[in-house]
């Protein structure tokens, strides 16, 4: 994905399901016009979810996932069957192919239940068009696999091999994909045109070299498509630059990792959060993380606590899930705590074992896979907070650093 392209995670994630030798990844190359998954008449072929970020008329930009076969056998079969699962949990559109020379199975029927569970908006395509025969007496009679299929939703007969229906199926795709629920505006929506913003972004031994992190590179341009105006300074700035202003910011957003001093350096009169804030609210559940943070105060000696990050990255010295949050934990509860790390896909379905979990903003995330973690959570009766919220508890300006949303309800989880 190239420097101008849409970040994975604000992308429609399309995931094609199914059996082995479907023709899934077949059905992906037809629909994507390119050789993206590796295609052969052994069965397995897909051994692990094959991503891939790209731009598909008529959608635009969109994630493509081909997934094993949801049949697949064996200790390793399991393994890759679990990988498919996982592929469910940031799916924002499912197709589930179908070999229509086959009756249907077990393993498609719970595809399709498990479609309906997670309310995946999907289409069902009945491969292998081309071997039906020549007036599809066979798979549209009465009583054939084909009504049963159309009893689950809706269908469309298509042929990898010649290309029959490809494009009505991604028109299909398209149709399904418009009618999801609108992305909200990461901090554009409580601005007005010429509003001054200050973001404070530390430079430190844990900053990329060259460029800015995704949170900080998705505020400004939220604020830019809002006709506002961005001030980027590092935390020893902002005193002086506040002074120099000519009139007051309407916000001031901040790295979580800096919290305290920017706090000590912002005028209690001005609104001031944190990206990781702003991406809860935007992707996750603002209100249920406030309250989730209430249970650092309630941490006890040999509680567990996993703190989770949905993006993998080489961890330097001072990285904030490793090493900085465990440390203002330890010193803020002066408990002997467990700490669990995990990131990327690795978020673990069962989370009985810890009393908190903390996770980071989720800007690598899609809104489907950050709410899924939140249901998993909620769930089980784990509090769950945010990492930009738990530094501010920690730190004693949570009411401060959500002030902007007058909504929000304190208390304890």
């Amino acid at each position: 994905m190239g420097l101008n392209a849409a970040p994975s995670a604000n992308r429609t994630h399309i995931g094609f399901f199914g059996k082995r030798n479907a023709g899934k990844s077949s059905i992906v190359n037809a629909v994507t016009g390119q050789a993206l998954a590796v295609v052969s008449e052994v069965k397995g072929t897909t051994t692990d979810p094959v991503q891939k970020a790209m731009e598909l008329l008529p959608l635009g930009p969109v994630v493509v996932i081909d997934t094993p076969g949801i049949d697949d056998v064996g200790a390793l079969g399991e393994l890759r069957v679990e990988k498919a699962r996982q592929a469910l949990n940031k799916t924002d559109v499912a197709v589930l192919v179908v070999d229509g020379t086959g009756c249907v199975s077990d393993p498609e029927r719970e595809l399709l239940g498990l479609f309906r569970e997670k309310e995946i908006p999907f289409v069902i395509a009945v491969n292998k068009a081309d071997l039906q025969d020549a007036e599809g007496k066979e798979i549209f009679a009465k009583g054939s696999r084909w009504e049963e299929l159309t009893g689950y939703g809706p269908c469309i007969s298509v042929s990898a091999v010649t290309g029959y229906q490809i494009q009505e199926l991604k028109g299909k795709i398209a149709s399904l994909a418009a009618q999801g629920e609108p992305a909200r505006r990461l901090v554009g929506d409580l601005l007005q045109p010429g509003d001054f913003v200050v973001l404070v972004v530390p430079i430190d031994k844990a900053a990329p070299k060259g460029r800015l992190i995704l949170p900080q590179q998705q505020a400004i341009r939220d604020i830019l498509e809002s006709d506002a105006i961005s001030i980027v300074v590092k935390e020893n700035e902002l005193k002086r630059t506040l002074g120099q202003l000519g009139k007051p910011p309407a916000m001031v957003i901040t790295d979580s990792q800096v919290f305290a001093k920017v706090n000590a350096d912002t005028p209690p009169e001005l609104p001031l959060t944190s990206f990781s804030i702003l991406f809860a609210r935007q992707k996750g559940d603002l209100q249920g993380a406030v309250q989730g943070a209430a249970a650092i105060g309630n941490l006890q000696d040999g509680d567990k606590v996993l703190i989770s990050e949905g993006c993998t990255h080489h961890r330097q010295c001072g990285d904030i899930g490793s090493e900085k949050l465990p440390r203002w934990l330890k010193e803020h509860t002066q408990k002997e705590l467990g700490i669990a790390l995990t990131s990327g896909t690795e978020f673990p379905e069962d989370l009985s074992e810890y009393k908190l979990v903390i996770h980071c903003g989720g800007c690598m995330l899609n809104g489907r896979e950050m709410k899924h973690r939140l249901k998993c959570a909620a769930d089980q009766g784990i509090p769950m907070t945010n990492y930009g919220i738990a530094i501010a508890y920690m730190k004693g300006i949570l009411e401060r650093s959500v002030g902007l949303f007058p909504d929000i309800v304190f208390g304890k989880p």
